[in-house]
C-alpha cells in the first residue's frame, strides 16, 4: 500500500484543502551514487517531492535535471578535488561549508536528509534555520579516520560536535550493523536504523564476458575483485597471492583506478613475475556490472580489519552485487560481512591475510565444485528474498512515516494509489 504524503494548507475562510507533497531535500558532497538515488526514486515512488544537491568536479551534465522523478541540482567545483596542504586545506574546507550551507539554506524542503557526515553541517544549518526534521544518513563509521593517535585531540573535539547535531536528529541511519550499534555507543542514540546497501533485484544469467575479454578459455576459473581501486582496500596481498594459485586459475581486479595505485599494482604483479594471473580492468557502466560479475566463479573481499575499525564493520554494496551474480565469496574475518556469509553459508572466511593463506583458499574454494555450486544456489536465494532493496526500502519508508508522525495505524488509513 503506498501512502501519500502531503502537507495541508487553505487560502481564504471557505477554501477547500490543498494538498502539496512532502518535499525532501537530500545532500552530499561528492557525485551523486546509486545508494542516494535508490533512495531518492524510493521516496518519490511513495509520493515525496525529492530534490537531491550533490557536487560534481566537472561541468560535462546539465546543472539542473530530472531522473526518475528526482530534482537533481549540482554545484560544480573542480577546484576542490585538488589537493592542499595547510593552511589552504583549512580555508578551502570554509569555502565548501559555506557554498554549500548557502544552496542548502535556499532549496526548499520539509525534510532535510543528509549522505555521509562532510554533508552533515550544512543540512543541520538548513534544518535549524527552517525548524525542519534532519536525517542523517551515515555510509561509514562516522570520523573514523580521526581515531588515530595523532588526530586524538581532534577527534575529541570532532566527536563532542557531531553528539550534538546527532542528538537533533529525527534519524540515523547506518549501512551495517556493527557500525549502527557503534554509533549508538558513540553518540549516545537510542537508535540507529539499518539500511544496506543491497542492490535493486534482477535475476542474472551466468556468462563469459570475462573470459571472452581476456581471450580466455572455459577451463580458466576467475577469482574477481570489483570495485574502486584504493589504497586502503589491500589488493597487493592479492597480487602476492597470485604468485601460489594453481594452473588456470586468475585474479581480476576491475574498477575505477586511484591517484597511483593501478600503476602501483601493474608494476608489483610485474615484480612477482604474476602478470599471467593477475589481471586489471577499468570499471564497466553500473547497468552493465552484474552481467560482468556472473562471469567469474568467486568473488574476492579481503580487506584488512586492522586497517580501521571502518573497514573491520563494514558491509560493502560489492557483496551484494556477488551474491545477486550468484558468485560464492571468499572474504577477510570483517564483522558484518562475516556473519552474513556464514547466515547464508554464501562463502568462506580466509584464517590469515598472508599471500600463502589467500592463494591455498582460492584454490580451495575452486578445486570444490559441488561447494561453490550450493554456495551459488543459496547466494542467487538470498539475493531475491532478503537481500534486495525491495526488502531493504521498507525500512526507509518506515523511518519516514515516523519522522512525519504517522503510526501504521495512520498509515494504513491514508490515500491508496
Amino acid at each position: 500500500m503506498k501512502v501519500q504524503p502531503h502537507l495541508s494548507s487553505s487560502v481564504g475562510k471557505d477554501s477547500i484543502t490543498v494538498k502539496s507533497p512532502i518535499r525532501v531535500c537530500m545532500h552530499l558532497r561528492e557525485t551523486v551514487d546509486g545508494r542516494v538515488m535508490r533512495a531518492a526514486a524510493t521516496l518519490v515512488e511513495e509520493g515525496f517531492a525529492v530534490s537531491v544537491v550533490d557536487i560534481e568536479p566537472e561541468s560535462t551534465r546539465p546543472i539542473e535535471e530530472s531522473i526518475d522523478g528526482v530534482h537533481l541540482k549540482r554545484i560544480v567545483k573542480p577546484q576542490w578535488r585538488t589537493p592542499t596542504r595547510m593552511p589552504w586545506r583549512l580555508l578551502r574546507s570554509a569555502e565548501k561549508l559555506i557554498s554549500t550551507t548557502l544552496t542548502i539554506i535556499q532549496m526548499p524542503a520539509d525534510i532535510y536528509h543528509a549522505h555521509n557526515v562532510n554533508a552533515l553541517p550544512a543540512c543541520y544549518i538548513a534544518a535549524m534555520i527552517h525548524r525542519k526534521p534532519l536525517i542523517f544518513d551515515a555510509h561509514e563509521l562516522p570520523l573514523y579516520e580521526l581515531d588515530h593517535t595523532r588526530w586524538r585531540p581532534l577527534g575529541k573535539l570532532a566527536l563532542r560536535l557531531l553528539t550534538a547535531i546527532t542528538s537533533h536528529c529525527s534519524g540515523v541511519i547506518a549501512v551495517s550493523p556493527p557500525i549502527a550499534q557503534e554509533m549508538c555507543n558513540r553518540y549516545r542514540l537510542a537508535n540507529v536504523t539499518l539500511i544496506r546497501n543491497t542492490p535493486i533485484y534482477r535475476a542474472v544469467q551466468k556468462s563469459e564476458r570475462l573470459r571472452q575479454h581476456l581471450g580466455r578459455g572455459p577451463e580458466v576459473r576467475i577469482a574477481l575483485y570489483q570495485g574502486n581501486i584504493q589504497s586502503d582496500r589491500q589488493l597487493d596481498g592479492l597480487i602476492r597471492a597470485a604468485a601460489y594459485l594453481e594452473q588456470d586459475i586468475i585474479i581480476v581486479l576491475m574498477g575505477e583506478g586511484f591517484s597511483e595505485t593501478t600503476s602501483q599494482l601493474e608494476a608489483l604483479a610485474v615484480k612477482e613475475g604474476v602478470t599471467d594471473r593477475i589481471k586489471i580492468l577499468p570499471p564497466v557502466p553500473y547497468t552493465e556490472l552484474l552481467d560482468w560479475t556472473a562471469s567469474a566463479d568467486i568473488g574476492l573481499i579481503v580487506y584488512s580489519p586492522d586497517h580501521s575499525l571502518n573497514v573491520r564493520m563494514c558491509l560493502p554494496n560489492k557483496l551484494f552485487e556477488y551474491l545477486m551474480a550468484g558468485l560464492p565469496v571468499l572474504a577477510s574475518p570483517l564483522d558484518a560481512v562475516s556473519d552474513l556469509i556464514r547466515g547464508y553459508d554464501v562463502g568462506q572466511i580466509v584464517p590469515s591475510l598472508s599471500p600463502a593463506a589467500v592463494g591455498a583458499a582460492i584454490n580451495a574454494m575452486m578445486a570444490d565444485a559441488a561447494a561453490r555450486e550450493r554456495m551459488r544456489h543459496n547466494a542467487l536465494s538470498a539475493a531475491q528474498s532478503d537481500l534486495c532493496w525491495e526488502k531493504e526500502r521498507q525500512q526507509l519508508i518506515t523511518l519516514y512515516n515516523r519522522i512525519m508522525g504517522m503510526d501504521d495505524a495512520a498509515a494504513r488509513g491514508g490515500n491508496e494509489q
